[in-house]
């Protein structure tokens, strides 16, 4: 019944094509083909009554994928501490400094460590806030219906950025500990703060551009711009906080093996005579503090080779064993936009692998935005089966996806662990950065399968990247632009 009705559908559009073809609109033909088309059969009536008494995702769940799941992991990365990057969209500044910290972390030997997210969001939203002015002076002649400069306008000061753009800023302002410099609302909950610092610049765009108009040389309009930043530091510094040039931090150093020895023995000397330790007597505890620049703590203290980095993509939408970047992907105006080394999906995983191993975490980017719970901590293709409820196919490639703008990288995060069955991975632990209050304790479970559909780049270290991937980088890279769906 349902099939014939489909036909007839079919036949009546066809028919319609000529009372539509001339505006393309929606004909009382076809309406009626579109209602007729429709059959309210038993399963269609049980998602009806299901659907519009219940949430759509909650019915599309799927249960066998999650009778399956397990947090079991067969390596996992030494990590403490999950970071909330709130209401702000800088999860790739959480991420980058989370690949960081990790590492210094252990190096140093100390329980915990987060930097200062907010110190670099500052000096980001000042940075963009330049590029953005140095935008509109580049293309003061263009029309303002220019797609370039359409773009420029659209979104002046976002949260947004990438890893090159992480490198740009540590190695310029340096890093300061997260309890030098913490987080303030506005860095928590950044839309009014990014509204504000939009009107801003674009009502220092319209001044610039009538500056041009009367016959304002570039000198002239970059001495305005440097004014015109003097207003953007000043709303960055009542919303945040002015950043420091210097601080003093005090932290427990890490203690070698041979030094909690000697603390025990300390202890066990401590005992009373019944062998029983006094636990009302105060118990020593270690502080170092430091007097440092930002720079200076980056380089003494951190003291990591941002360069030793590189970024990777399974970009489905170019061929792969090339190098290419996309222009005006750049936070700092004399920075570097994202380039990248294109290469198989299995290649990216190895090399994820092998750093996961070794102890080192990754981070990566990808499509947060399908199959996956906040609530369960699940990333996994099929977790929501949409076709069975409708009846329909929504397949897409990954390339179809990226290419039709239904997959984007709009997340980073951080791979912490995985779980290897025969040498081939069956799901990654992922570290987030919204909390410990989503996912399961601030983790997700990735399977290899979404990783396969929705994960389209990792930043890893030279050392555990093949040497042919390395060469890709000594080609000149081709030049994208700045609408690609990578960007």
């Amino acid at each position: 019944m349902r099939t014939s009705n489909l036909l007839f559908a079919l036949l009546v559009l066809v028919g319609s094509r000529v009372a539509c073809a001339d505006g393309g609109g929606l004909g009382p033909e076809t309406i009626e083909a579109l209602q007729s088309s429709f059959e309210m059969d038993a399963h269609t009536r049980a998602m009806y009554n299901a659907i519009t008494n219940a949430n759509i995702t909650d019915l599309a769940l799927n249960r066998d994928l999650l009778r399956r799941h397990n947090d079991l992991y067969s390596h996992k990365v030494d990590v403490k501490g999950v970071t909330n990057q709130g209401s702000s969209g800088r999860c790739w500044l959480f991420a980058g400094l989370n690949q960081i910290r990790h590492r210094v972390r252990q190096r140093q030997g100390l329980k915990d460590l987060e930097f200062s997210q907010v110190y670099l969001t500052f000096w980001d939203k000042l940075e963009k806030s330049n590029t953005f002015l140095e935008y509109i002076i580049r293309f003061r002649n263009r029309d303002l219906m220019n797609r370039e400069l359409v773009m420029v306008l659209k979104d002046p000061c976002p949260d947004g950025g990438y890893w090159e753009n992480v490198v740009d800023l540590v190695n310029k302002y340096g890093l300061v500990p997260k309890d030098v410099y913490p987080e303030t609302n506005s860095s928590n909950a950044t839309r009014s703060m990014n509204g504000v610092l939009a009107q801003l610049l674009r009502a220092d765009a319209v001044r610039l551009r009538h500056m041009s108009e009367d016959g304002a040389s570039l000198r002239q309009l970059r001495e305005r711009k440097e004014e015109m930043l003097q207003d953007v530091y000043r709303i960055l510094a009542i919303n945040l906080g002015e950043p420091p040039t210097q601080f003093t931090w005090r932290y427990e150093p890490g203690k070698s093996d041979k030094k909690e020895q000697e603390v025990h023995d300390s202890d066990d000397a401590e005992n009373d005579e019944d062998g029983k330790r006094d636990d009302d007597s105060p118990t020593r505890q270690d502080i170092e503090e430091l007097v440092m620049t930002p720079r200076g703590f980056f380089r003494e203290f951190v003291d990591v080779d941002m360069g030793q980095w590189v970024n990777l993509f399974n970009d489905p939408t170019h061929p792969v064993g090339r190098h290419y970047t996309i222009r005006m992907s750049r936070n700092v105006a004399d920075g570097q936009d994202i380039h990248y080394a294109n290469i198989a999906i299995d290649t990216l995983k190895e090399i994820a692998i092998r750093s996961l191993l070794d102890g080192t975490p990754v981070m990566f980017a990808c499509n947060v935005s399908v199959d996956q719970s906040g609530e369960l901590g699940i990333m996994a293709d099929g977790l929501y089966d949409y076709d069975s409820i409708y009846g329909i196919d929504m397949r897409m490639s990954k390339a179809e996806l990226a290419l039709y703008r239904n997959g984007t990288r709009n997340h980073g995060m951080v791979f912490v662990g995985v779980d290897l069955h025969e040498g081939r991975p069956v799901k990654w632990r992922v570290e987030n950065s919204w909390g410990t209050d989503r996912g399961k304790g601030g983790y997700w479970a990735l399977y290899d399968g979404w990783f396969d559909q929705h994960v389209y780049n990792i930043i890893a270290l030279k050392k555990y990247v093949p040497e042919d991937v390395l060469q890709v980088f000594e080609q000149k890279p081709e030049v994208l632009p700045p609408w690609d769906p990578m960007l």
